[in-house]
């Protein structure tokens, strides 16, 4: 018997598994909104903003593994998710987005709220496609889901016109689909991971680098495995933090232009870097005729073009993370890595990460406090100087999840992916941490989180400034704090330094701002506040609170790279 597109459609994302779809209305989605208002089993959650429906959706998938699925209209509904789209795609995060267009008859006529979405995504999207034939929907639906998790994940966009919503078709939907060119590596060249191993094993000076693929492969347990048996030291991306337990005395920390001392200088001292699950981008590489310069690098990636891309290797291995740590530690032998890794330790006690503990309150203790308070969580940051500062000084272990936005780099990202995180984890604590300038970029999404019941805790670092853009206007620019200053008004001086008693008051009243969304609000200006903040804020189980950390406008991520230079050459004070 056939049905309707829009009945295919409800039946497609049932037999698929979903139960969260983060949907905003339009009309030329409208009758697949009414077909899911006929059942119970999805739950359609209604943001405030595209891009933030989008983010919801990646913290979604993060947190539970599963593939977020979108649903916007057209036009305007479909290029609000292009960001979201984007940060996806470089984070790897699987991702369905259902898109409405126009009739297929007045696609082309310049029709209302028509945009050739397709087109416009097709680089930020691992598939992007018109249904054109009520035939085909179930197909391509089936498609969306296979490519969005299989492989290396992304985000794939389906554009549904609404003449194909309504028109009748074949009610099937298949279990399985083979698609022509694709076909993800499912195994691993184990004359190529030997060739590795073996290199691995004459090392003197072995380092590991781990990325963000060890998260998305669940190799986490493999990746520490290995680590134990062989006791080779471990650096991590800022997506691959977690990979290890961070209080693991192999783990070294973050590597990059903002890594810690020892480990960045580690990866210029190594003589085999063992690469895998990342990129290799220019935050990790810096100069990259600088790059672990006395190194041979063994690069293993899922992705065959991520592989050389960036920085050419010597033993490249297309795989899996996990399949290929199962397969190394049939191999591993314990190295002698005693004397390396004294001098790494020494590393670390010439340069320290830490901040001044002699004027007042400082993001490291904020942290420090969290690290005692949550026993299991769920982090989420946005993007600027407190990202960077949670990549430093947030413990993470199997009870403790970091989501961040890497590739791209999206401010706004933070806290409604949080809310995305707590609407599919609702009996863990998720804390978002924020900053004064991101937060404000998708704070229309309290709203969403208040109606949802997602009683998410946001840590709010307010330094009155676009921190990361005003330190390198320190550092770089002779202090020319051009378009940073969050509290500048009209009639502030032309040529400001920096703040000081003259400046006007800060807007908006964050507290009061929460308060009026039906949210709590907490302010907290001296480290003897700290904890108290965070007790009260978890004693909130109805909505979201935001803790309005405020610090000095002056503190720095450190240490620090300048863009393009050698990893070695640290700013560290």
């Amino acid at each position: 018997m056939d049905i309707t597109g829009r009945k295919l459609f409800v039946k497609a994302l049932q037999e698929e598994g979903v139960d969260t779809v983060f949907a905003y209305p339009g009309g030329n989605v409208t009758d697949i909104l009414d077909e899911l208002y006929k059942q119970d089993v999805i739950d359609v959650v209604l943001p405030r903003h595209e891009q933030g429906l989008v983010h919801e959706a990646e913290g979604y998938a993060k947190s539970t593994g599963k593939v977020g699925v979108c649903l916007v209209t057209s036009g305007p509904g479909a290029t609000n998710t292009l960001t979201g789209l984007a940060d996806a795609h470089y984070d790897s995060i699987p991702l369905v987005c259902f898109t409405g267009q126009v009739p297929l008859s007045l696609i082309g006529n310049d029709a209302f709220q028509e945009v050739d979405i397709v087109g416009m995504a097709r680089g930020i999207t691992k598939y992007s496609v018109t249904v054109r034939r009520r035939e085909d929907l179930g197909r391509t639906i089936k498609m969306a889901f296979h490519i969005a998790a299989t492989g290396k994940p992304g985000p794939v966009l389906i554009d549904i016109p609404k003449d194909i919503q309504t028109a009748a078709g074949p009610s099937e939907y298949p279990s399985s689909v083979q698609i022509r060119g694709y076909k993800p590596n499912e195994g691993v060249h184990v004359g190529q991971l030997k060739k590795a191993y073996k290199l691995l094993r004459a090392a003197e000076r072995p380092l590991i680098l781990a990325g963000g693929g060890i998260h998305i492969a669940k190799a986490n347990d493999m990746l520490l495995q290995f680590v134990e048996k062989t006791q080779i030291p471990v650096v991590t991306t800022v997506m691959g933090k977690g990979a290890v337990p961070t209080a693991h005395p192999l783990y070294i920390g973050n590597s990059g232009m903002h890594g810690r001392y020892a480990a960045n200088i580690a990866v210029s001292q190594c003589d085999v870097l063992f690469s895998i699950g990342t990129r290799f981008n220019d935050r990790i590489t810096g100069d990259l005729n600088e790059f672990a310069p006395k190194a041979k690098i063994i690069h293993i990636d899922v992705d065959t073009a991520s592989i050389s891309r960036n920085v050419v290797v010597d033993v490249p291995v297309v795989s899996d993370a996990k399949i290929a740590l199962e397969k190394l530690l049939e191999w591993a032998e314990t190295k002698d890595t005693e004397s390396w890794l004294a001098r790494i330790a020494e590393w670390d006690r010439e340069n320290p990460p830490g901040m001044r503990r002699d004027h007042g309150m400082t993001p490291q203790m904020i942290f420090e406090h969290v690290n005692r308070i949550f026993g299991s969580a769920i982090y989420v940051t946005d993007v600027g100087q407190h990202q960077m500062w949670a990549t430093q000084y947030l413990e993470l272990d199997d009870w403790h999840q970091l989501i961040t936005s890497g590739g791209l780099g999206t401010m706004g990202f933070g806290f409604p992916a949080a809310i995305g995180a707590k609407i599919g984890n609702p009996d863990r604590e998720v804390v978002c941490f924020t900053g004064d300038g991101g937060f404000q970029m998708n704070i229309q999404e309290m709203a969403t989180a208040v109606v949802q019941g997602a009683p998410v805790i946001v840590c709010l670092f307010n330094n009155q400034y676009l921190g990361m853009v005003r330190q390198m206007q320190q550092f770089f620019y002779g202090k020319r704090y051009e378009a940073t200053c969050l509290r500048r008004r009209r009639s502030c001086p032309a040529n400001c330094k920096g703040p000081g008693e003259a400046c006007p008051p800060y807007t908006p009243d964050f507290v009061a701002l929460a308060e009026s969304y039906g949210a709590h609000g907490i302010r907290v200006e001296q480290e003897a506040g700290i904890g108290a903040a965070f007790e009260e804020a978890r004693s909130y189980t109805d909505a979201p609170v935001v803790i309005e950390f405020v610090i000095s406008s002056d503190e720095n991520v450190l240490p620090m790279v300048r863009g393009g230079n050698p990893m070695s050459e640290m700013i560290l004070k």
